[in-house]
């Protein structure tokens, strides 16, 4: 098992509650709430079911109301975000693909 500190490093790791996470990102509470309702992130609940987030969803938080503030709709930026989501990790499996055919060849 990971210690404390060890999980403090990672990017998943649910250490944020919604007070922090809107302070880091300057979004409202509010705004994180809809981000939930839009499926761009799901937070982890604590055991008193308080939200928690992690690194990883505060970077997708901020380019989600970087994109609002800038006019494009709630709806469409959450989209948008996914989709370039999913293309990071598509181009992250083929260079892994790539290098393991080299490395049988």
């Amino acid at each position: 098992m990971a210690q404390p500190d060890d999980m403090f490093g990672d990017d998943d790791y649910p250490a944020y509650t919604m007070g922090r996470a809107a302070e880091i990102t300057g979004a409202s509470q509010d705004f994180l709430r809809r981000l939930d309702e839009a499926k761009l992130i799901a937070p982890s609940r604590s055991a008193g079911g308080h939200r928690r987030y992690s690194r990883y969803q505060l970077r997708l938080a901020a380019r989600a109301r970087e994109m609002v503030d800038q006019g494009t709709p709630l709806e469409a930026a959450c989209r948008i975000i996914i989709l370039e989501d999913q293309l990071k990790e598509a181009r992250r499996q083929n260079e892994e693909y790539r290098r393991r055919s080299e490395a049988d060849t």
